[in-house]
């Protein structure tokens, strides 16, 4: 449940971090909210691959499954710059109102407590895109839009299970320190406006939101040093 309107508190909270946070315990909260839809979408995917592969259209599929993962990195900056940072005051007209209600508690809570668990994903809040989007991606050819929403919603899961990782894990790949780094900058009051993409900064140079490059240079983690070879003992 929701608590924070970013109507009041403003579109970035500031985080708290109170003593005696058990983040193993925050982070299999975490895991289990997001289990459901990763079941879900993941099954989504596989039925309709096999059905394209046995009626010999895998090749129909492909490019629609390729354009909706590089639809959800736009998505993915989209949603997160213009939905989830933004207020959506209760104004008189209902159009102000419905975007009050469905959209202005979304995301407040997560900057204001970044380590917990019950805010890290969005649970099951996808499922009430789905159940209109994915019966309607049939009525266009088979294997062809539904292939592309289905690629939509493998990427979200994609996605959040690396948001997952960003907050409780602490891999040695460059480049999952790199984007780690990012989101971590991204939730401190310096660069709340910046790195909108979680996975990737491609669309925040697009729009301009990517973390200056002073601030940038000091994100990348160092190369990785390999000892020096010895030397062989014929030349030695």
């Amino acid at each position: 449940m929701y608590t924070r309107l970013k109507s009041e508190v403003g579109p970035w909270p500031e985080p708290t971090f109170p003593q005696g946070i058990d983040l193993e315990v925050e982070a299999s909260r975490s895991r289990r909210r997001m289990y459901p839809v990763t079941a879900f979408y993941s099954v989504h995917l596989l039925v309709l691959t096999a059905l394209a592969w046995r009626s010999s259209h895998i090749a129909r599929a492909l490019p629609f499954f390729v354009g909706g993962l590089a639809l959800w990195t736009l998505m993915e900056y989209v949603v997160h710059r213009f939905v989830l940072h933004v207020a959506f005051p209760a104004r008189k007209d209902w159009p102000s109102r419905l975007l009050h209600k469905l959209f202005d508690a979304s995301h407040a809570d997560h900057h204001a407590r970044p380590w917990d668990g019950y805010y890290i994903n969005g649970h099951l809040d996808t499922l009430l895109v789905a159940v209109w989007l994915v019966p309607l991606s049939f009525l266009a050819p088979p294997y062809t839009a539904s292939m592309t929403v289905a690629a939509l919603f493998a990427a979200y899961i994609a996605e959040e299970w690396a948001h997952h990782a960003m907050h409780f894990c602490n891999f040695h790949w460059r480049y999952f320190q790199y984007v780690r780094r990012r989101h971590l900058y991204h939730h401190s009051r310096h660069g709340v406006a910046t790195a909108y993409g979680i996975t990737s900064d491609f669309w925040d140079r697009v729009f301009g939101t990517r973390i200056p490059a002073p601030q940038r240079a000091r994100l990348l983690p160092p190369p990785a040093t390999r000892p020096s070879p010895q030397p062989s003992p014929l030349h030695a």
